[in-house]
């Protein structure tokens, strides 16, 4: 039995109007039109990932991101 990561991860993108949408990898991303050069990869803890709502993913991505412009402060 191969050993698995204790998180997953999302490739998220912050949209102009503040919205967050998730993609599963960066193929099917490309697949809906996404610029794959903009996504955010995300470590979502597997708990979370397994049986989170859509919502919640939405929710924790968006506060990591936040966490990431705090400490790249490029505003």
């Amino acid at each position: 039995m191969e050993m698995e990561e204790e998180q997953n991860i999302l490739f998220v993108r912050r949209e102009p109007d503040g919205a967050v949408t998730l993609y599963v990898d960066e193929d099917w991303a490309a697949e809906r039109g996404a610029n794959v050069s903009e996504l955010v990869r995300v470590p979502v803890p597997r708990e979370l990932y397994a049986s989170g709502t859509v919502q919640q993913l939405r929710e924790f991505a968006a506060t990591y991101l936040e966490t990431l412009g705090e400490n790249n402060s490029s505003s």
